[in-house]
């Protein structure tokens, strides 16, 4: 389970990575325009914005993931599992060929493990 945890964590440092290769652009446009204030200007920029936010946020959920199969808390591993699967589920909804597949797949380790299923 620790390694699906670490996926997660892994997951979130790739979006940051590869939005800042994809967004390039965009981002050295709003940082040569003064940075604050300067997403709001273009979708490019919004889309930029919002994808590379996403990246600390799943890392945050990972390190939360590796803490609870650390710990055996249960508990907050059901929990992960649950947002993972309602978020990405609306996701792939939204958008089904997106990359959301991959926590929407990963999900239900949590929610198992969750139960004392997984070790």
């Amino acid at each position: 389970m620790i390694v699906v945890a670490w996926t997660l964590f892994a997951l979130g440092a790739a979006h940051i990575a590869y939005g800042a290769i994809r967004f390039k652009v965009p981002l050295a446009e709003a940082w040569s325009a003064g940075f604050i204030g300067k997403f709001a200007a273009t979708e490019a920029r919004r889309s930029a914005f919002w994808f590379l936010m996403a990246g600390p946020l799943l890392m945050a959920l990972g390190q939360v993931s590796v803490h609870a199969v650390a710990e055996s808390d249960h508990w907050l591993l059901r929990v992960v599992g649950a947002y993972l699967l309602v978020a990405s589920g609306v996701g792939v909804a939204a958008f089904p060929k997106s990359p959301l597949w991959v926590p929407l797949l990963l999900s239900p380790s949590f929610i198992v493990a969750g139960f004392g299923h997984l070790a």
